[in-house]
């Protein structure tokens, strides 16, 4: 999940931001759309589901190709969301 609008920033470079007066938010703001009472009576509550912590063994060249795409930053994730689509990809053709 790349989103070119969404820039990321720690608490820190937040912090300095927000004493520069760099972070602004607009209390006048319109709301959004109202889901309104069909959408509501539908909706149900799912606890969201706890993620497996698994030992892996991976061939040096899967890992260092994950390594090397996200340049050491976030490769367990970029793993994760390959899998993932995987999966998705799978159960959709199941379904279809």
């Amino acid at each position: 999940m790349s989103d070119p609008h969404i820039k990321r920033a720690s608490l820190a470079e937040i912090r300095k931001m927000k004493e520069k007066v760099e972070l602004f938010h607009d209390p006048n703001a319109p709301e959004g759309e109202s889901l309104g009472p069909d959408f509501w009576a539908g909706a149900t509550l799912e606890a969201p589901k706890k993620p497996r912590s698994v030992h892996l063994k991976l061939d040096p060249d899967v890992f260092d190709f994950f390594f090397e795409e996200a340049k050491g930053k976030g490769h367990l994730t970029r793993m994760q969301n390959v899998l993932k689509a995987y999966v998705n990809a799978k159960t959709a053709k199941r379904r279809a």
